[in-house]
Parts: C-alpha cells; structure tokens; sequence
C-alpha cells in the first residue's frame, strides 16, 4: 500500500506544482532514481562501491543517440537496446575487475569511468567530443487505448511519466533481487565476504551479477537522459558525476530500497534550493554533503525509521506510567 501512495503522490506532484521548470527537475530526479537504484545494487547490497556509474550512463546515452540518429532505431527499440550493450560491456569489465576487493575494486572502476570520458572525448567524428551532437530526437509519438501521446516539448508529462515508470521498474527489480536467494548471498557478502566463501558460495558470480545489473540500470538512465534533454555531450558521464551517484546513496541510507530515491531528489532539488546563497551555493551545497555524511553515515531513511520506532515503542510506556482517575 504504501508503494502504491508513492507513486500516486509522484504522478500527482506536476499537477500541483504546474510550473515547467519544477517539472524539468522532477524528471531528472527520476532518472536519477534509477542511477542510484543501480549504484545500490553493488555499493549497498554487495559492498563495493563503483566509481564507474556515470561512465555507464555514458555509454547507454552514446549507444541510444547513435542507434537512433546513424541507424535508424526507434527510441522505444534503444530503450531497450541501449541498456542490454552496456550490461554486456559490463559483463566485459566487471570479470577481471572483480578479482580484486575492497578499495582496489574502486579505484579499478575509477579508471574504467576516466577511460570512458577519455573516449567519448577523443573520438569526435562518433561522440562528437566536447561539441556534443544536437537534436537528439525524442521517442515518438505513443497510441496506448485510442490515446495518442506526444513526449515534445522540454518540461513534458508525458516523459515525465515515462521516466516515473522507468524509477518503478527499477525500484521494484532492485526489491525483487534483495528478496530473492541472490538478494541473501550478496547481503552476506557484504557482511563478510571471505565467510562466505568459506562456505562454499562463488562469490565472484554474485558480485558479477551485482555490477552488471547496476551498469544495465546506468544505460537506461543515460538512454533517459539522453532523449531527455536532446543535446550530449561527455560532460555529465565524469568522474565527479560518479561521486554524485555514491554521495546521494550514502545520503539517502546504502542499502536500502528507498534510500537511493530520498538520495536522488535530494541531490537533484538540493542546488536549486541554495539557489540563494549565489556564488557560495556549490560551497554550501558540498559543505551540506560532507556534513551529512560525517554526522549521518547510515543515512536519512535509516536515521528516520530509528525515530520513527522509538517513538512507537515509547507510546506504550506513556501509555502504561499514564496516572489512572480515582472513582
């Protein structure tokens, strides 16, 4: 019941705030979703963190805006397309890096993401390089129940809805492997890795599993976004894009499933709101993430559910110390 209040408030939400603008940032946030969904996957699940994320939402934003624009694709078909190559990409580099653990394995992702944006700069007769490729077409026009729906225009509710389904499907897959057997195995892995395999479980196939599905979830966002704004270029899909990802998982509660969402708008509306502190707003904004990283290191849903169940078990001992009215 309560996901299903979610996604009501959600597709209620650009009714009430009508403005173009707040809509343009809510639909970010939603791809956002989905990036951290992903990143929670292999840093809060299986506890290795990626530096590589953006890099993967580069390459399923390129793929998607090269099928569509040099091939012929449809938008819906990349959709699809776009991220299944960059989970076979990930397939590629997640083997041999994840022979190592611990720090290794990040800064082995680090590298990934800087050769990545290195690429997607130096080979400009493909990407385009720092100039970027214009006029990244939108998906066309959708006919569901005699309705016909458009997704033209920045600010538009119809994509916003699109991306609002894209943050669903993958909140609910990441539910669905933290329930599953899989889900169990990585959470232990996380726990204690080298118990693990002395148990017998091939931890390298669940890390792999983990990574890929995060990088797979990366290239539907970068599809998203791509399509989304309608200009690309390799800025977004940097190093310092990456750390982004991992600060609003840290922020919302690793290891949760609605922490990456609280992480997500958090770091999408954030900015926006320090609009007001001018020249000083990156500097605020950053102080506000270090701080809260330091004094919040589980996050905030984690912070708010301890809250939350220590005032219900303090309820019943009002309740009981409650003095009685004599007759």
């Amino acid at each position: 019941m309560f996901s299903f209040a979610v996604v009501a408030v959600a597709l209620a939400l650009p009714h009430a705030f009508k403005s173009p603008y707040y809509i343009h940032l809510m639909t970010l946030a939603l791809i956002w979703i989905v990036l951290a969904q992903g990143q929670n996957l292999t840093q809060g699940f299986v506890g290795y963190v990626s530096i590589a994320q953006a890099g993967f939402m580069g390459i399923g934003a390129y793929i998607s805006t090269l099928l569509t624009m040099n091939y012929g694709f449809s938008v819906w078909a990349t959709l699809v397309i776009a991220p299944l190559l960059t989970g076979l990409l990930a397939i590629v580099a997640g083997y041999p890096s994840l022979r190592v653990k611990g720090h290794y394995f990040s800064i082995v992702t680090l590298a990934y993401n800087m050769v990545i944006f290195i690429v997607l700069m130096t080979f400009r007769a493909l990407t385009g390089g720092e100039a970027g490729i214009p006029d990244v077409p939108r998906p066309s026009e959708l006919i569901l129940f005699g309705n016909v729906f458009s997704f033209e225009g920045r600010s538009n509710l119809n994509y916003y809805a699109l991306a609002l389904l894209a943050a669903v499907l993958a909140t609910t897959c990441c539910a669905l492997v933290l329930h599953s057997r899989a889900g169990r195995v990585m959470l232990a892995i996380r726990q204690n890795e080298d118990l693990a395999e002395a148990i017998g479980v091939v931890t390298s196939r669940y890390k792999l599993f983990a990574f890929v599905m995060s990088s797979i979830l990366a290239g539907l966002a970068g599809t998203l976004y791509a399509h989304y704004i309608g200009f690309l270029n390799p800025e977004p899909f940097g190093v310092d894009q990456s750390l982004n990802i991992i600060l609003a998982v840290i922020l919302g509660g690793s290891g949760t499933l609605t922490g990456p969402i609280v992480g997500a708008v958090s770091v999408t509306f954030l900015p926006e709101l320090l609009r007001f502190a001018d020249s000083f707003r990156l500097i605020t904004y950053g102080l506000i993430l270090v701080m809260a990283t330091i004094f919040l290191p589980k996050g905030l849903v984690p912070l708010v559910a301890s809250c939350w169940r220590w005032l219900r078990s303090s309820q019943p001992i009002a309740r009981h110390n409650k003095p009685t009215s004599k007759a």
